[in-house]
Formats: C-alpha cells, structure tokens, sequence
C-alpha cells in the first residue's frame, strides 16, 4: 500500500527532476524519496538509449555486489519475462513479477540465478521511465524474500512519477559532464577502440585506444567493463542466437562529455569455431547525437521540427513556408524552445546543442564524417565551424 507521504514524494521528485544534477546524483536522490512512499530494500535506476531501449549506466541502492555482467547476459539473452525492452513497447510501462509470471518469480531466470541467491530478494518491481513517448531509463525496486510483495497501487504509484523520473534523467543527461580526465588519457585516445571477446565473454584483446575508452566510461578494460560495453556484447549474442533482428548499439556521455557510440557484433568464423564478438567504441556522429539532445530538451514534436530548421541555419519565414506555419507560429514555438533549453536566442541555442556536446572540448578539429574529433591536449584552438551554420 501506497504511504500517506506519496504527495510529498511527488512534491520531492518533481524539485529533484529540474535541479540539473547528472542522472547519477538524480537516480540515487530519486531513490532515496521514492522509498517513503513505496519502501523497498534494493533498487537499481539505468538510463536506457531511447532508440535501442539498451541500458547505458546504472547506480544501486541495497546491492553491493556488481553483478553488470551477469544482469546483462539475462535482460539480453537467456530471461524472457518482463525485460525493458518489452516494457518499453507496452502502453503501461510498468510490471510486478509475481504478477507477470502467475505467482511463480523463479520462472524468471534473473530472479532464480541472479537477485534470489545472490541477495535474497523475494519481490520485484519494473518500471520504464519515459515522458512524451521517449524511453530515457528504468528502474527496478526489491523487496527481500519473505516480506511483503509490491502491491497494484504500488505499480500504480511508482508509474504516475515515471515522466518526473524521466526529466530528471533528461536533464542529467545534458548536464556537465565530471571534470578530472588528465590531458595524457585526452591525448591518447587515437586510433580505433577495439575490444574482442571469446565464445566465454572473456575479453581477448583490445587496441589501445580501447583502455582509454573504457577509462572514459567509469570501467577498468581487465578487471570492470563498462555497462556499455557489456550490454552491447550482450545484445551481440542475442543477435547471433537469433532473439534479436539488429546490431546492439547505444549513445552515451563519457567522463571528458563527449559523446561515444559503443556497438557490436558477432564475428563469422569456419564452420564449427566458436562465435567471438567484437566491441567498437567511437565517437558518435551528428546524426545520432543532436536527436538525442534536442529529444532531452523535452520539446513537442513540431517543436523539434522548428529547432531542425534552426539547427539547418533557415531563417523563420524559410521555417514557416516548410512547417505550413504562419512567422507569428514560428516565433511562438522559438520563445517555448529557449525557455525549455534554457537559452535566449538562436546563436545560444546552436551553441547549446553543438558547441556543449557537439565539440566538448576546444582542441578539436573536424574529421571526415563532419563530426569532431579529439586531438592532443597541446593543440591549439582552432576556430570551430558549426555544419548547416550560415554566416
């Protein structure tokens, strides 16, 4: 049952959503206030790529032991009930695993190998977080074995402040990344970001350039991978199994704010080896980045459609002539735009979008797919050109 202190709890998470914190200080604040209303003893809180519906990050609350790569082998491979990537398609993004699995939770094999044995939890709850249509997280609440399982209007509860949770995420996603990469990790990240696994999920080798990838994403490449990394590796071997139609592949913000995309697949062999998959981490283009930023904004569809034509450098009647929209429209959409992106005119907003997250740091140059890449912490600054920017 739902506490009397759930306005409060809602009160509490909508101030926490719009106090531009990173998503990991938000996840682990937002955990904190939604106990009160609905008291569980461990919960996990991920932001999930909204196109891919892959997990890029978590922080825990109630669960010590890392258990990244086992969690990922069953949301990807082997569990089949209630997994994100199904919630994510459901109107009610929200379920209970007794309830999804008939008052039988071991049908579940996270639950029987993973969260029962290694922690004694007893009950589960998931819930997608996504506001206007647009999957940014999830998070899953425990209970331990024994007490009390999750109730409908608990369910009901924790999915009223799923779009709450949702702005936080967005807004955590948008904010500066953590300071405190040094310049010779910056400088070394040349070359491509390889990592190979064995048949085992053993990592077998990596470029160079794949340490200080991984080092950019919280991991350590020989003793704690990345979520990233073994969500992709994950979806690999789904894909080779035949559980999934396309390559794994997921946008995140590393620690120098850059934005990567972290991709993998399965390698075609002789007939009879063993499958080996290979990791890839690289910059991300334009393409897949400012879709996911302008989407993080959390502007209305035609919204959106107005910042694409400011971000292509039209004018607002070239806008309006496309939109079939009168100036007078545009403009309004414009004012609605800087308020949500926090910016005052169309130069702050193309900075805002390009210049905070599309050239993060200043000692860049633009490489041959028109996005722009690092070079070595000594370089000069160079004068940055925004593509589609007219003059």
């Amino acid at each position: 049952m739902v506490t009397m202190r759930a306005e409060t709890v809602r009160t509490r998470l909508d101030a926490l959503s719009r106090a531009g914190r990173s998503w990991q200080e938000f996840g682990l604040d937002a955990m904190e206030v939604l106990t009160k209303a609905v008291p569980f003893d461990a919960a996990c809180f991920g932001t999930i790529d909204p196109a891919t519906s892959l997990v890029t990050g978590s922080v825990k609350a109630g669960l010590d032991s890392p258990c990244e790569a086992e969690f990922a082998y069953h949301e990807y491979i082997e569990d089949d009930v209630s997994l994100f990537s199904d919630l994510a398609r459901r109107d009610v993004g929200v379920s209970i695993l007794h309830e999804a699995t008939g008052g039988d939770p071991r049908r579940s094999s996270r639950f029987r190998e993973l969260f029962e044995p290694m922690f004694d939890l007893g009950h589960e709850m998931r819930v997608m977080i996504r506001t206007g249509g647009d999957v940014w997280g999830g998070l899953a609440i425990y209970r331990r074995a024994g007490g009390s399982g999750f109730s409908p209007a608990e369910a009901d509860f924790v999915d009223g402040v799923s779009g709450m949770l949702a702005v936080g995420v967005r807004a955590g996603l948008i904010a500066d990344a953590a300071p405190g990469v040094d310049a010779e990790i910056v400088g070394a990240e040349e070359g491509p970001a390889v990592l190979t696994f064995d048949d085992h999920n053993t990592l077998c080798q990596a470029t160079l350039a794949a340490q200080v990838r991984v080092e950019e994403l919280g991991g350590d490449l020989w003793a704690e991978l990345p979520q990233p990394v073994l969500a992709t590796l994950a979806g690999a071997r789904a894909l080779a199994a035949g559980r999934a139609a396309a390559v794994p592949r997921v946008r995140v913000r590393s620690r120098t704010g850059q934005w990567l995309a972290v991709h993998a697949a399965p390698l075609a062999g002789r007939a009879g080896q063993a499958t080996q998959v290979v990791v890839t981490i690289e910059p991300a283009g334009a393409p897949e980045v400012v879709p996911l930023l302008v989407a993080a904004f959390g502007l209305t569809p035609r919204e959106r459609d107005v910042v694409d034509g400011v971000l292509r450098g039209a004018s607002t009647a070239e806008i309006a002539r496309a939109l079939h929209l009168s100036p007078y429209t545009v403009q309004d959409h414009l004012k609605v735009v800087f308020d949500k992106a926090g910016v005052s005119n169309r130069k702050e907003l193309t900075a805002r979008v390009f210049f905070d997250h599309y050239a993060p740091r200043k000692d860049s140059r633009l490489g041959p797919s028109g996005w722009f890449v690092a070079e070595s912490a000594t370089s000069p600054v160079a004068q940055i050109t925004v593509p589609g920017q007219r003059g």
